[in-house]
């Protein structure tokens, strides 16, 4: 998966979710969670969907570096062996 398989990825997994939920009113430093008001069951729920999108086990010790849009982009690409650009 590169980078823009990984964006696509979770703006859909994100759009499941919070169907309101808009990834370009997100800046590069915001959380997820605050900019896109999600509670932490909707984190949650993320992080299953993004497993069941991937197969990619992630453990809650990384669930901090996925707080992010560029975060989770970073994640997933090494987490599939991705290239990290497109």
């Amino acid at each position: 998966m590169n980078a823009d398989d990984a964006r696509t990825l979770l703006r859909t997994t994100l759009h499941q979710i919070a169907p309101e939920a808009d990834l370009d009113d997100v800046g590069p430093d915001e959380t997820l969670q605050e900019a896109l008001d999600l509670d932490s069951i909707d984190v949650l729920n993320l992080v299953v969907g993004l497993h069941d999108a991937t197969g990619v086990d992630i453990p809650e010790r990384d669930y901090p570096q996925l707080t992010t849009v560029e975060g989770c982009v970073a994640y997933l690409v090494a987490a599939t062996g991705g290239p990290a650009t497109s």
